[in-house]
């Protein structure tokens, strides 16, 4: 589904270049869930935004379904860290923005009621608690129907039981819609309890220094297991590893 193949990303040129990514590969298969983790400022947001298209890696290729992006693509929606909502528009006009971009007739009611945001679609954003801005940009991007879903930090500074209530709606919705999804996230935690897999990048310039097979991730009652508890551990001592 996806294949990210000796990807390199670098900023500025010459002496002022900064090497981001250094030689990434690795392959996301349909319908499965990837957490992204690694040191603050290793370059985990800035793949994501390679793989919706938005930047264009310095060498490497990134294929979704066998062809190369350039570009956005209609099939890929992205969660952004505060969801970016605007502030003058209505819940239901941000849920469908990306639906209007796009020229699509379509609405977000049912998705907005899924996601527990029925009767809240003509209030604005300041009106909101911060939990539920976040289900805004996640409906936004599930009102797409993607079948790539890409998350930067989606529950990131919420408190831990809004967090908790939101990751368990995502794997819910996870399972439901079957998209393939790509988090990146600094909670270890949220790493293991919703990724198939663990990739683990080093500090900046980033190489995968480790890919975590976390087969449990989805299932019922793993957030309490004796198995996530070593998977979270483990990966706590590698991050501190790479950091030293």
């Amino acid at each position: 589904m996806i294949e990210v193949e000796s990807l390199s990303l670098a900023y500025g040129r010459g002496r002022r270049e900064i090497m981001t990514l250094d030689d990434i590969s690795f392959s996301v298969e349909e319908g499965e869930l990837v957490s992204l983790v690694g040191p603050s400022g290793c370059g985990k947001s800035t793949l994501l935004f390679a793989l919706d298209g938005l930047i264009k890696p310095t060498t490497g290729h990134i294929r979704i379904d066998g062809e190369e992006v350039h570009g956005i693509r209609r099939d890929v929606a992205l969660i952004l860290q505060d969801a970016g909502l605007l502030p003058w528009k209505t819940v239901r006009d941000n849920a469908e923005l990306g639906l209007r971009i796009q020229g699509l007739k379509d609405d977000a009611t049912q998705t907005l009621a899924t996601l527990g945001l029925e009767g809240f679609e003509s209030r604005y954003p300041g009106e909101l608690s911060e939990g539920m801005k976040r289900r805004v940009g996640i409906a936004r991007a599930l009102a797409l129907h993607p079948r790539v879903l890409l998350m930067d930090e989606p529950m990131a500074n919420l408190d831990s039981l809004t967090r908790e209530k939101i990751q368990n709606l995502m794997l819910k919705q996870w399972k439901e819609r079957g998209f393939t999804g790509v988090l990146v996230t600094h909670d270890i935690e949220e790493a293991v309890l919703l990724g198939q897999r663990v990739l683990v990048f080093s500090p900046r310039p980033a190489v995968l220094s480790e890919v975590l097979a976390n087969p449990e991730a989805g299932m019922a009652e793993y957030r309490g297991s004796e198995k996530f508890s070593e998977r979270v551990r483990y990966l706590r001592d590698k991050l501190q590893e790479e950091e030293e």
